[in-house]
This record gives structure tokens, C-alpha cells and sequence, in this order.
């Protein structure tokens, strides 16, 4: 009988092969959202799964540095990915400014994740002051940066400082310097933020309102920048300090400082700190007609169509310092091609999400999921090189 015929399959590699192109080209998207999930959590104060871990394990150097200016900043570096993309961040209005714990710990994951990050501090929105002059310390800090880096770089705006960096990124001698910018939570009309610290209405832009108790802290930040307007001039240095220690969280100075105060003068104090106050209001609209040029100068609004850079657009539903019904006006005036992403989610709060209105076991998987993506959509476009600038030396 004949033997057998053996028969030997033939090796292939086309199977290996077509699994290694298909993670080739879907790890990039999915290490982003692996990244971005474990930011999330990290801003959340949450402890990472281990999972998780892996995605922000590059060791982080910083270093305190001063630009141009005279600017304090930090500087975050990967010290595995050291030429890596960068990532400018601004923090919103408050004292800590860039020492705030919160904004630490992202840039630090952010970092681990492989960018190169700077917070430079805005000496003016740090001290409760919302001004011009932040316009141009965001300019020039995203412009040492793009040239220390060798490439455009993105920038992130919390609060206010979110418009801020918009308006910045229309002038000129700005604009190559930006990869992109990410605005969260932040005014696109000071004027309609105004307006909704009186009335608790936000307007959108298709007519209807949003209706949600304003917080006591913006209203506060404008009456403590122009103090002036509100209080006669023989009262204001004794009734500052009292808002100054209010603002800056320190009830033991607030106390000290009331106890300086005549009894007209605690009235002001206590009238200015009640954000519902009638008089408040009345002096609130005065203030607002007297800064309206100031206000236009801080308000993105009608300067967007200059605008060509990328634009990523984040607020929280229930945002009662600066209402989300912003972000809906930002996004409809910015030029076509611009709006890389929008969300306006439940997750979050002002700027952050360890205040965030939904409850743990009340969140969807795909509020989950859409903020996820959107911020994994951040991270790619942060690593994507662009235009060469050659570095200083």
C-alpha cells in the first residue's frame, strides 16, 4: 500500500501581518483614548486602575522658570520624550494661580503622557483681575514656547483665560504659534456674562435662555477688579481687603479686615458680598455701562472671523460662573473648517469635575464615553507636528 501522502501547510504571514497593520494604524487613536480616560480620572481625583496605569507612566521633571517679562512659570518635561510636542496651559482666576493643586496634577499627567507642558502664571487674572494685559503674557508665553520647542504648540484656556487665549491667537504676530487652543468653560460676550449675573438667564443664540442661580464668585470677581465703581473712594482700600480675603479663601484675614470697617462701610462689604443684593445690581449694570469698551476688548465676540486656528470648545452643562450657552455663541462664530470638537457636558461643573452636577452612579456610559473621545481627539491633534521654527539659542 502506498505510503501516505504527508502534507505540510504551507507558513503564512498574512494573518500576523494584517493584525500588526491594524494596530499600527488604530494604537495612535487608541492610545489616546487611554490617555485621555486616565486624565479624566486624575482631575476627577480618582485612583487610576491599573490599566490606566501604564498610559501616564513616563517619568516628569519640572523646573520653575521665568520668561520673557518677568512671567513666572513651570515647566513639565517626559524625561523619555524630552523633544516632545508642548502644551501651554493658563489657568483660570484664581490666587494659587499656577501653584493651584488641581491644575498641577494635570499638567503632570499631561506630561506623563508625553508632552512637554508650560504654565505660566497671568499676574493679573491670579489677583482676581481680568484685563488686557493677559491677552499679550498669552501670546508671548505660546510664542517662547513654539520657538523653545521647535513647533507650534497647543494651548489650553481655563475660565476666562480660555477667551483670552482666543483673542490672542486672531493678532498676527501670534497666530503661527499656535497648533491649537482648547477653551474651557470660558466667555465668548462679557457683556452677555454680565447680563446673566443680574437676571440668572443665559442667553443662546437660538433665543431661548438657560435658567440657572448665577454663583456669588463672578459677580464678586467683577465688583473686586473695578471697586471703584461700586463704593465711594474714601472706602474702597478698607472694603478690598475684605473682598480680597473672601476671594482669597482666607476667612481668619476676611474677619480681621471686618473688624476695621465702620458700620457704613460693613454694609457695602456685606451688600457686595451678596451676590442677590438690590443695590449690587443696580451698581453692577452702572459698572458695566462705564467698562463697556473694556468689556468688548475681553470679549472674543466679533473677532473670531480672524481666527484660524484649530479650536476645541469645552464647557459644563450646569455652569453657573460662566453659563455653557457661551460656548453655543463661540461656536457659531467661528470661521467654517475652525471647531474641531464641541461638548457641552453633564460631567463637569465650571472647570473641573470633582464638582461635576451628575453623582458617580447617575452617569451615563456614553457622558463617559463622549468626554473620553472628545479629549482623546485633544491628545492627537497635541502630538501632530507642524511647521518647523527652529529653536532659540
Amino acid at each position: 500500500m502506498p505510503a501516505r501522502p504527508h502534507l505540510r501547510r504551507k507558513r503564512t504571514y498574512i494573518g500576523p501581518l494584517l493584525f500588526a497593520m491594524l494596530l499600527v494604524f488604530t494604537w495612535p487613536m487608541a492610545r489616546a483614548h487611554l490617555e485621555a480616560a486616565s486624565l479624566l480620572d486624575i482631575v476627577s481625583g480618582e485612583k487610576l486602575p491599573w490599566i490606566l496605569r501604564h498610559t501616564v507612566a513616563d517619568p516628569v521633571t519640572t523646573q520653575d522658570i521665568t520668561l520673557p517679562g518677568n512671567i513666572r512659570a513651570r515647566l513639565y518635561t517626559p524625561l523619555h520624550h524630552r523633544n516632545a510636542p508642548g502644551i501651554v496651559i493658563f489657568h483660570g482666576v484664581h490666587h494659587l494661580g499656577i501653584d493651584e493643586p488641581r491644575l498641577i496634577s494635570f499638567a503632570r499627567g499631561l506630561s506623563a503622557c508625553g508632552v512637554r507642558v508650560l504654565t505660566p502664571e497671568l499676574p493679573g487674572i491670579r489677583d482676581y483681575h481680568i484685563n488686557t494685559a493677559s491677552i499679550a503674557v498669552i501670546g508671548d508665553s505660546a510664542q517662547w514656547f513654539a520657538q523653545q520647542t521647535g513647533d507650534s504648540v497647543g494651548v489650553m484656556g481655563l475660565s476666562f483665560s480660555g477667551g483670552l487665549a482666543l483673542i490672542a491667537a486672531t493678532e498676527p504676530q501670534y497666530a503661527s504659534s499656535f497648533k491649537f487652543i482648547l477653551a474651557i468653560g470660558s466667555q465668548n460676550s462679557m457683556h452677555r456674562v454680565a447680563q446673566y449675573y443680574r437676571t440668572g438667564q443665559a442667553l443662546r443664540p437660538d433665543g431661548t435662555f438657560d435658567l440657572l442661580p448665577p454663583h456669588e464668585y463672578g459677580t464678586l470677581v467683577l465688583e473686586y477688579e473695578h471697586l471703584e465703581d461700586f463704593v465711594p473712594p474714601a472706602d474702597e482700600a478698607a472694603i478690598r481687603s475684605v473682598l480680597k480675603a473672601h476671594l482669597y479663601e482666607d476667612p481668619a484675614a476676611e474677619q480681621d479686615a471686618m473688624r476695621h470697617l465702620t458700620g457704613a462701610q460693613r454694609d457695602e462689604a456685606l451688600g457686595l458680598m451678596n451676590a442677590h443684593a438690590a443695590h449690587t445690581q443696580l451698581l453692577l449694570a452702572n459698572n458695566e455701562a462705564i467698562r463697556s469698551g473694556e468689556m468688548d476688548d475681553l470679549s472674543p465676540e466679533s473677532k473670531l472671523s480672524a481666527l484660524h486656528t484649530p479650536v476645541f470648545l469645552l464647557h459644563g452643562q450646569a455652569d453657573n460662573i460662566i453659563p455653557s450657552a457661551e460656548t453655543l455663541w463661540m461656536a457659531r462664530e467661528l470661521p467654517p473648517g475652525t471647531l474641531r470638537g464641541m461638548l457641552i457636558s453633564p460631567l463637569i461643573s465650571h472647570v473641573g469635575m470633582e464638582n461635576g452636577p451628575a453623582p458617580a452612579w447617575l452617569r451615563r456610559w456614553d457622558d463617559e464615553w463622549n468626554l473620553i473621545h472628545f479629549f482623546a481627539d485633544v491628545m492627537l491633534t497635541a502630538e501632530k507636528r507642524t511647521l518647523r521654527l527652529g529653536p532659540i539659542h
